[in-house]
């Protein structure tokens, strides 16, 4: 295991402190109804949900450009919204957090991702998703890559978050990777299982062990088994770095 001292870790965040860094993956947005049960529903053998409270917060990689931003970060994100209402709020919500919104696309081919999750008692009672998974069409991959030609050259680095759920296809994660690479960008990916061996030629690639062991069709069960997947993993992507 690594350790760092409180002088090391004080030594990184000054040294990040003001990089921009570019997220590009998918972006949603997590919704909390917080109320109270005070009966069942008569419709049904479910509680009814009296909701005194909501709130809207950041999902998926905007989470990820919140957690730079706390850290001393410039975050820029790429990715796509729908052009409906809560599209709108996430852009509202980018701006109040004083993140750039140039690196948004809006489209009417989709909707805006979000999740809404149901309290009620404190019990998380359900949760309901709008989104859609399919790959993103040509005329969006277009406005990316070009969004991605126009922010990638005053970045330092490149974070791509992958939540399977359209964005990063095949041509992107390739068009991304090389283009940061012709301009000696650091690249780092949090890959998802669809396109798991399509992430070729990055600075840190960094799967959990549950992703490794589907990806690799074997079962991890020692410190052994782990470092003999993160070197296979390192030679089939041609990676600099493993991180499980």
């Amino acid at each position: 295991m690594v350790k760092f001292s409180p002088n090391r870790l004080n030594d990184i965040f000054s040294a990040i402190n003001g990089k921009k860094i570019l997220v590009l993956g998918d972006i949603m947005i997590d919704e909390y109804l917080w109320g109270k049960v005070n009966r069942l529903s008569p419709e049904a053998p479910v509680p009814i949900i009296e909701i005194e409270d909501e709130s809207l917060r950041f999902g998926g990689g905007a989470n990820v450009a919140l957690n730079l931003k706390t850290l001393g970060c410039e975050p820029i994100i790429i990715g796509v919204t729908g052009n409906d209402r809560m599209g709108e709020i996430f852009l509202n919500m980018l701006s109040d957090s004083q993140m750039r919104v140039d690196g948004i696309v809006q489209t009417k081919e989709r909707p805006t991702a979000v999740k809404t999750r149901i309290i009620g008692e404190n019990q998380h009672i359900a949760r309901v998703d709008r989104e859609k998974t399919d790959s993103i069409s040509e005329s969006v991959f277009s406005n990316i890559k070009s969004k991605l030609d126009d922010i990638l050259p005053e970045t330092e680095a490149v974070i791509l978050q992958d939540y399977n759920k359209g964005l990063l296809t095949k041509e992107l994660i390739e068009y991304c990777i090389t283009k940061a690479n012709e301009k000696n960008k650091i690249i780092t990916v949090d890959p998802k299982f669809i396109n798991f061996m399509e992430y070729k030629n990055v600075t840190v690639f960094k799967p959990n062990v549950k992703e490794t062991a589907q990806a690799l069709a074997c079962i991890l069960d020692t410190e052994e088994d782990i470092q003999n997947a993160g070197k296979e993993l390192k030679q089939r992507l041609q990676a600099k770095n493993i991180l499980l």
